[in-house]
């Protein structure tokens, strides 16, 4: 019998992207009962968002409990999980692992990013140090984390995940390696045969579909978001026979994991071409009639890579940390706006799968991991990480909820905490960005170390 047989696992999560992420995550762990507790935060998903989001997963619908922050505490004590993965922001999970640290059963304590984690942020390591567990998703990433730890000096382990939107892909070259091993052809049937015979890319129905797999985080500019809005335009003008798919992540009135300022919708002409299109479907159904995807650095290429639809990365406003596709280097998937007019999409090349996402599937040991945890903490081998009480005192750690819960606390210390603290820390943020465009960086890197937390641009997730 296996050791994970049995194991009361559950995934806490507010946003979409950490619901789809999460739940895709612990779908195919056999043996254990998994849950996902969607805990009431500005951005925890509609009702709606949570069914597309959970769509393939595995997850069933009667394993999902949505419940206020004022009642996970009770929640989890009753349930007693053994393991609790949390899957939100950096504030959610570190306030989240204050509840966990008052539980008089203490789980084992696993986090991670949703999503491409290339370049790895200080905040997106910083809020998870108290973890027992990260989860990463490919080798660049174990090494990028490994040596930012290093740095920030932050010890942490982590273990290799196969990011679930990777999953047919990292199959299938496991698979051919196997046959190679064996002696047999490099080319099994079923397959469309790639620039070099060793990366096979799944057979794939005809498909006319180009899908833009759109971000909030960036560019961050209103005038670079136009221009990509332009560019589809002209994309579906240049062929009426296809479809631009214009896929979004929320409909009007609903969150995401990052506020989107200048969104597509406002962008687009309103008399626009009749074959370009909006959609608020799964990732997954946009990308089953897709010929091309194209997008600045969602993980949505990862996804489509894994299905064989070749990408565009937009190279137009340049390669950087700011606009987080720095992963995309040596990729060969880098192109501009005319070559997405012109429909000239492309595959990546086989040497930067094995070290970005497509790694086979041996090499995930992630749960293994878990188990060793979990037996460690049964035997009282494993000491508690705990989340330290906030340097600012009481008025911080009021401020630190009321920040992640917005309307959903309803204590008086939050609202005075709020009260007090927003309009230094807008102030804070505003000079904060100032400093981030001069050098480079990104927002997240510029907020990870302000003592209020402003804003929910903390870690870099793509999805």
């Amino acid at each position: 019998m296996s050791r994970s047989d049995g194991l009361r696992v559950v995934a806490i999560a507010d946003a979409d992207s950490f619901v789809k992420w999460s739940a895709s995550l612990l779908g195919i762990v056999p043996g254990i009962r998994p849950h996902l507790l969607l805990v009431q935060t500005p951005l925890t998903a509609s009702v709606e968002q949570q069914r597309t989001a959970l769509a393939g997963t595995g997850m069933p619908v009667e394993a999902v409990t949505r419940i206020a922050f004022s009642r996970a505490a009770a929640w989890l004590e009753g349930q007693r999980p053994d393991v609790v993965l949390l899957a939100g922001r950096g504030p959610f999970v570190r306030l989240m692992g204050r509840v966990i640290d008052a539980l008089t059963h203490r789980p084992v304590v696993v986090a991670g990013l949703p999503g491409m984690a290339i370049p790895a942020q200080r905040g997106a390591l910083d809020y998870r140090r108290h973890a027992d567990l990260l989860v990463v998703h490919s080798h660049r990433e174990a090494r990028a984390f490994a040596e930012l730890g290093r740095l920030i000096d932050v010890r942490m382990p982590t273990a290799l995940a196969t990011l679930p939107f990777a999953r047919s892909r990292s199959r299938m070259l496991q698979a051919d390696r196997a046959r190679v091993l064996a002696g047999d052809s490099v080319r099994p049937a079923g397959t469309i045969v790639a620039d070099r015979p060793d990366a096979p890319r799944p057979v794939r129905a005809p498909a006319t579909d180009i899908v833009f797999a759109a971000q909030a985080l960036v560019p961050v500019g209103r005038e670079e978001r136009a221009e990509i809005a332009a560019t589809l335009v002209r994309a579906a003008e240049a062929d009426p026979d296809r479809r631009i798919v214009v896929k979004l992540r929320s409909r009007p009135g609903e969150s995401e994991t990052h506020l989107e300022r200048d969104p597509y919708l406002e962008l687009l002409p309103s008399r626009r071409p009749a074959n370009l299109v909006v959609s608020y479907d799964s990732m997954a159904h946009a990308l089953s009639t897709a010929a091309g995807l194209v997008t600045v650095s969602s993980t949505a290429a990862v996804e489509a890579v894994a299905l064989g639809v070749p990408v565009i990365a937009l190279d137009s406003f340049g390669v950087s940390k700011s606009l987080l596709n720095t992963v995309f280097v040596g990729s060969g998937l880098l192109g501009g706006r005319r070559e997405v007019v012109a429909g000239r999409f492309r595959h990546p090349h086989p040497d930067w799968l094995r070290d970005n996402y497509f790694h086979p599937a041996s090499d995930s040991t992630w749960w293994e991991h878990v188990e060793q945890l979990v037996a460690l903490r049964r035997a009282g081998a494993l000491p508690a990480k705990r989340v330290p009480a906030a340097r600012g005192g009481a008025l911080h750690e009021a401020w630190h909820r009321a920040s992640v819960l917005g309307r959903e606390d309803r204590t008086l210390s939050g609202a005075a905490a709020l009260a007090i603290g927003a309009p230094a820390t807008k102030a804070l943020a505003a000079v904060r960005r100032g400093r981030a465009s001069g050098d480079g960086g990104t927002w997240a890197d510029a907020t990870t170390d302000v003592t209020l937390e402003p804003n929910p641009f903390h870690d870099s997730i793509r999805r």
